[in-house]
């Protein structure tokens, strides 16, 4: 078939989707809008404009080209948004490294990457002073000093400080045009098997990722929304999937944003208050953080929104958040896909629902935001009814999923296999489209030749008063195959039995909720639940553990 192809005409200018152009409307609209670091720094999106452009200029002095590597290491920040911009738009990649991972794993992921310069927060310095003997292709090391920070005794060649580079430069560049598929970031996957794999997003990819998600944010007619007029603060690390991609949305809209540097409990509270934010997005386990410090007693959460992500939203922790005012939702989204695929925002007309149906689709994996090509599947690629009960993988097509792992063919075949993204999530879709993810691949329970969600119980017995958070993990057994384990931990004082715990399990098992051989054989009382590095539940070491 002839394609009938748009004939430009010479003069006309075809518009890449470049990360540069998501800045044309707020730094014409939104110049003297407010960029806030820990409550203590203050700049406006001029000053944002000039700070990209001496970034730009003082990488270029230090040697960075197009298509160079600049790997940074720091704490949520200004700094990092600035690092946002200013590296990719010069056409360089920028990783954001992960923390939180062992300093081995760090240094394997910067070696993977192929970084050439590295930005270091202070307060990283003796792991930097520990690897950098294995860093393999860094020549160049940028200093990020801090008031306060414990800078300790090192012996890293530091080139300039990060500061000083910015004021000895010009605050113009004129960043370049170039194809939209070049690669703008890299960043390494936090799995709990084999070593973290690369996971590489391009120009357009991002930019579409940010308008699509702003568009879905931006839609409701109230509740679960995102506009002009909030403050915006992540309370996920700027090191994973672009914090969500949401400070590029942020920076789009021309909001309010606040930065909160390291996550402590009682200053992220604090800055909640005295910088009026209104937008957040975290996993539950820093949601449940937050509402259990002592700052949070006396604190007004009630203009307060926030997107739960990388797990399951416990009816739970939902109702505790509700309780204090916060306008709660779940999201959904993995590394892979940049991240979003769903929302869970509430229809038109939920507000005349029962509070425990409100409940319900608030904490639902969500409704698919625009572009994304979703589906549940069988073993043989089929689709699935949607009738709310056919379970199946999620598999996803979408113009901003990850093309595949970086220098990782075999794993990049896998993930795309028959053509569309494997999630490796296992779910339901009903009638209305909306998605219910009812475990992970590697966390499904087969118990008396039952299919048990692990997520449907950790959600069941959060409800129990005294319960502070659960893991559901199965563990082998001769005679059932697999049997499904409560660890749980309680709150202060709470006092609280196995007993007590299937019994209430008993109830929804007598109601038809959920099977009898869902309801745990065992039930163990633990101090608290291991984390991975981004504050999901490692259930692989909890397994292990309690096998």
């Amino acid at each position: 078939m002839q394609e009938d192809v748009q004939e430009a005409a010479t003069p006309a200018y075809a518009y890449p989707l470049l990360v540069k152009q998501l800045l044309h409307t707020p730094f014409v609209q939104a110049p003297d809008q407010e960029i806030v670091y820990r409550g203590q720094l203050r700049m406006t999106y001029s000053t944002l404009r000039e700070r990209i452009a001496r970034l730009a200029n003082g990488l270029e002095k230090l040697g960075v080209r197009h298509g160079n590597t600049v790997a940074v290491m720091d704490w949520d920040s200004h700094r990092y948004l600035e690092c946002y911009f200013a590296i990719p738009m010069m056409g360089a990649v920028l990783q954001t490294v992960n923390v939180r991972l062992s300093p081995d794993e760090i240094a394997y992921t910067i070696n993977h990457a192929g970084a050439e310069v590295l930005l270091v927060h202070a307060d990283f310095l003796p792991v930097v002073d520990s690897i950098k003997e294995k860093l393999e292709t860094v020549r160049t090391f940028v200093y990020i000093d801090e008031p306060g920070s414990d800078a300790a005794a090192h012996s890293i060649a530091f080139s300039t400080e990060y500061e000083a580079m910015l004021a000895e430069h010009a605050a113009h560049y004129a960043f370049p045009d170039f194809d939209e598929n070049t690669r703008a970031t890299t960043f390494y996957t936090t799995g709990t098997t084999g070593l973290p794999k690369g996971v590489y997003f391009s120009h357009r990819q991002l930019v579409l990722h940010t308008l699509t998600v702003m568009a879905a944010l931006t839609s409701p007619v109230s509740g679960q929304r995102f506009h002009r007029g909030d403050v915006y603060m992540p309370l996920t690390p700027m090191f994973h999937v672009h914090a969500w991609g949401m400070p590029y949305i942020a920076t789009v809209l021309g909001v309010k944003q606040v930065y909160p540097g390291r996550y402590q409990p009682d200053q992220l509270v604090k800055l909640v208050q005295d910088e009026g934010v209104t937008f957040s997005h975290c996993v539950g386990t820093i949601l449940h953080m937050l509402l259990n410090c002592a700052q949070a007693d006396s604190a007004d959460f009630s203009k307060w929104k926030v997107v739960i992500g990388g797990g399951a939203l416990p009816h739970g922790l939902a109702r505790h958040a509700l309780a204090r005012g916060i306008d709660i939702f779940a999201g959904y989204g993995m590394s892979e896909t940049c991240p979003v695929l769903s929302l869970a925002q509430l229809p038109v007309g939920a507000e005349t629902l029962e509070p425990d149906e409100q409940v319900r689709l608030r904490c639902k994996t969500g409704f698919p935001v625009p572009l994304v090509d979703l589906r549940i599947v069988d073993d043989a690629m089929e689709d699935l009814p949607r009738d709310g009960c056919a379970t199946g993988e999620i598999v996803a097509r979408a113009p901003w999923l990850t093309q595949g792992y970086l220098n990782n063919p075999d794993a990049s075949a896998q993930l795309w296999a028959g053509g569309y993204l494997h999630t490796q999530d296992i779910a339901n879709i009903d009638p209305t489209g909306n998605l219910q993810i009812t475990d992970r691949m590697k966390d499904v329970i087969k118990s008396g030749g039952e299919w048990v969600s692990s997520l449907e119980i950790e959600s069941l017995v959060s409800l129990y008063p005294g319960v502070d958070e659960v893991a559901v993990i199965g563990i082998k057994d001769e005679k059932w195959g697999e049997r499904p384990v409560a660890l749980v931990v309680l709150k202060a004082g709470a006092a609280v039995n196995a007993g007590d715990i299937q019994q209430h399990l008993m109830t929804f098992s007598q109601s038809g909720r959920i099977s009898k051989y869902a309801v745990p054989q065992t039930v163990k009382f633990v101090d608290a639940l291991q984390k991975t590095s981004v504050g999901k539940i490692n259930k692989k070491w909890l397994r292990e553990q309690f096998a």
